[in-house]
């Protein structure tokens, strides 16, 4: 069983910075590509930024060169920090990975997703 717990959202203020940690934990093999997507309200969720196994990184044209996303594979932690924050980033954010994990005869490849933390940004 594998979970993905997302830290860090909160309020802040335009213009300020927040940063996003998403941990991976459970029976964990490797972990391919990470994201972050975001979910406004009444908005389909939408892909902000991906990170490979290699740290190859993309962005979203909405959020480049303000957001910037990272990993730490000796921990299964992804990271998303978040720069020159408008109030129209506002959303939960979700984290989501490729892992492979045990499974009941072999190994497989899944996709999970953490429970999402929000973003206000407000003044």
């Amino acid at each position: 069983q594998v979970q993905l717990v997302e830290s860090g959202g909160g309020l802040v203020r335009p213009g300020g910075s927040l940063r996003l940690s998403c941990a991976a934990s459970g029976s964990i093999f490797s972990i391919y590509a990470m994201a972050w997507y975001r979910q406004a309200p009444g908005k389909q969720r939408d892909l902000v930024a991906t990170i490979t196994s290699g740290s190859s990184t993309n962005y979203a044209d909405s959020v480049k060169g303000r957001f910037t996303i990272s990993r730490d594979n000796a921990k299964n932690t992804v990271f998303l920090q978040m720069n020159t924050l408008k109030p129209e980033d506002t959303a939960v954010y979700y984290c989501k990975a490729e892992i492979l994990t045990q499974g009941t005869v072999i190994p497989y490849r899944a996709q999970y997703w953490g429970q999402g933390t929000q973003v206000t940004v407000s003044s």
